[in-house]
């Protein structure tokens, strides 16, 4: 037998054993594996099942159109006014001239400039006889109202528009006791006619101090006899009633949809998100609710809003708005003069679908949260509402008087201006006062303009009161000619908004409008402020802040105040604050002046001491200077920066 090597001959059964073993084990493993996640998966916890929630019944969503070109074209309009507006009269006078339109054989519509993309003015042209109509209000130093912001930035922006095609005008709402007297109208005037743009008729400017509601009908009667001699065409003749809304009654439905005094989003007031404006207001606990003034018939109040957890952030200088409710009472007489069940749920629908703007107000609602929440009943109306109401009015005479008061014959002004302005008649007064005339309710609701919410001067600083808003106001309440008390909507709600009523807590709907009104930027810099009365709000927050300044080791630059008011003993409001900031030398100076104390006036003139050095800021209150006998106009020559607030 041959030799052979011993591990050549046991090698070859070796390996196939171990690859066979091998193979086992494989199998054995890999069954393990399997049968563990097998188990695993088998025993896991089932997932609990997703309930099933009904849907609800919303509407989808649309997209808002931002070419007013596009919808011009599609409905037919070869008008439109643009309105820039913070208290709504704006919009109110640009709704009334969009409604004149169809008198004269034209079709407007309203925009709000926020809502499209003004860069579409040049396309104008594109639609046949076409114009542009802008009511335009000033606010504050000069500003454009915040939803006319972005216009203004545009117009500025863009040097190179070409705007040729465009006919357009302007009308201007402001104030003639503010410098920046209607600036806004202004600029906007001239700038489209600095980018090449046609201007049809001269610029209109409305006086609020004045009669704001005479400036626009007399300048409306002159407009639109120019624009019908522009375009070739003639008034219709037509001076019916139109009607932009119609009303729907809600028999059957879920009162969890009808909106209950919410400016925006329905249930705002039970869920709270920010960020908070004025469509989307702060619900701010009221911690103080006090009376400042010692003595006398007058009732002054400083108010602080609690606004922790709101990411609320104000400046000295800047405004808190609040949104006031109308006095029960008044809205229960409104109620049973007209005979109307304030509490039917309604809705007044646009009969113009194309509009952006729905209802006049929130609906689904009540009359009753109409005419308390959304509805302005207690300021006169103005003379579009008596045209529009006359022809409710049984007695022809009443007819006859109502119409003539919304003319633009100076008889008719007269009448209105002796009958409703100056006798202060409000809406339920001159429905006292005409037994005859008894509107539909929903027609009255269309008509009267928004409650608008109303601005106060902030009397804190962030810096020393982070969590708080300070208020400082005077209560309105005067006897009118026809021998009724009138009462100011916002001041005495917010007299009644006790710290706790009946167990509960106050609260005012708020948001921050950020104001120009603002210190020096070096703390360095003197200032002088002039407040008189109330008008010393926003001071307070300023000596507040350079207080705070003065804690923190800063240079303050000096600091002086001058304070009016009628008694000493009375209302010297904040009296223990300023004199305390005098003698811890926050205020260099404190100068106060009481117009009552004495036979003879006081005044000073505002030159500034020797210890100042320029630039010196002098900070003016609006109307000091025409409602303070003790205070002289101050020399340009003698500030080199003056601002009113």
């Amino acid at each position: 037998m041959p030799d052979m090597d011993p591990e050549t001959t046991h090698t070859e059964p070796a390996v196939d054993e171990e690859a066979s073993l091998f193979s086992t084990m494989d199998l054995l493993l890999f069954s393990v594996i399997v049968g563990f996640v097998v188990y695993w998966f088998m025993s896991r916890k089932k997932p609990e099942p997703i309930p099933e929630f009904k849907k609800l019944d919303t509407p989808t969503p649309t997209t808002r159109e931002t070419s007013f070109i596009e919808k011009m074209k599609k409905t037919g309009k070869n008008i439109i006014v643009f309105y820039g507006s913070q208290t709504g009269t704006a919009e109110e006078f640009a709704n009334r001239l969009s409604k004149d339109a169809q008198r004269y054989g034209m079709k407007g519509m309203v925009a709000d400039p926020e809502e499209y993309s003004m860069g579409e003015l040049s396309r104008l042209s594109e639609i046949t006889n076409s114009l542009a109509i802008f009511c335009m209000a000033t606010y504050g130093e000069g500003d454009p109202t915040d939803n006319a912001q972005d216009f203004y930035d545009w117009l500025q922006e863009n040097d190179d528009e070409d705007l040729s095609g465009l006919n357009y005008t302007v009308f201007g709402l402001g104030n003639k006791t503010y410098e920046h007297y209607n600036a806004m109208g202004k600029y906007v005037d001239k700038r489209l006619e600095q980018l090449g743009a046609t201007r049809i008729f001269d610029l209109g400017m409305g006086d609020d101090d004045g009669n704001l509601e005479e400036d626009f009908v007399s300048w409306r009667e002159q407009f639109w006899p120019a624009v019908c001699q522009h375009f070739g065409v003639e008034a219709s003749g037509d001076e019916s009633s139109i009607r932009q809304y119609e009303l729907k009654e809600h028999t059957d439905i879920n009162m969890n949809k009808v909106y209950t005094g919410e400016i925006g989003r329905l249930k705002s007031f039970e869920v709270q998100k920010p960020p908070f404006d004025s469509k989307n207001p702060f619900l701010a606990l009221v911690t103080v609710n006090r009376k400042l003034n010692k003595a006398g018939d007058r009732h002054l109040m400083h108010l602080e809003l609690d606004i922790t957890g709101s990411k609320i952030r104000y400046e000295s200088g800047d405004h808190v708005a609040v949104f006031p409710t109308n006095d029960s009472a008044l809205v229960n007489k409104l109620g049973q003069i007209l005979g109307v069940d304030l509490d039917v749920v309604i809705s007044l629908n646009n009969l113009d679908e194309e509009s952006n703007k729905k209802h006049p107000f929130p609906c689904p609602t009540t009359y009753r949260t109409a005419l308390t929440h959304y509805l302005d009943i207690t300021h006169p109306p103005r003379t579009n509402v008596l045209y529009e109401l006359a022809q409710y009015a049984s007695d022809p005479k009443d007819q006859e008087n109502m119409r003539k008061m919304a003319s633009s014959s100076p008889e008719g002004k007269a009448l209105y201006q002796s009958w409703v302005l100056d006798a202060s008649r409000n809406i339920l007064a001159i429905l006292e006062d005409m037994p005859s005339l008894r509107p539909p309710v929903d027609h009255l609701c269309e008509l009267l303009p928004r409650l608008q919410a109303r601005y106060y001067s902030i009397a804190s600083s962030s810096k020393v009161h982070p969590n708080s808003i300070h208020i400082c106001a005077v209560v309105v309440e005067y006897e009118t000619k026809t021998g009724r008390t009138n009462k100011g909507v916002a001041t005495n709600w917010l007299k009644n908004k006790l710290v706790t009523d009946n167990g509960h807590k106050s609260t005012v709907p708020m948001y921050i409008r950020k104001s120009q009104f603002r210190l020096p930027f070096k703390s360095t810099n003197p200032v002088i402020m002039v407040g008189p009365g109330t008008g010393i709000a926003p001071f307070m927050g300023f000596i507040q802040e350079r207080g705070w300044l003065k804690q923190q080791g800063k240079e303050v630059g000096e600091t002086v105040l001058y304070f009016g008011c009628r008694h000493k003993n009375e209302d010297y409001i904040y009296q223990e604050e300023l004199e305390g900031s005098e003698k811890n030398g926050v205020l260099t100076k404190l100068n106060v002046a009481f117009s009552r104390d004495q036979d003879h006036k006081v005044q000073w003139n505002l030159c500034p001491p020797l210890g100042f050095w320029a630039p010196t800021s002098l900070l003016i209150s609006p109307g000091s200077t025409t409602q303070t006998p003790w205070l002289k106009s101050p020399s340009s020559s003698c500030t080199s920066s003056v601002s009113r607030e």
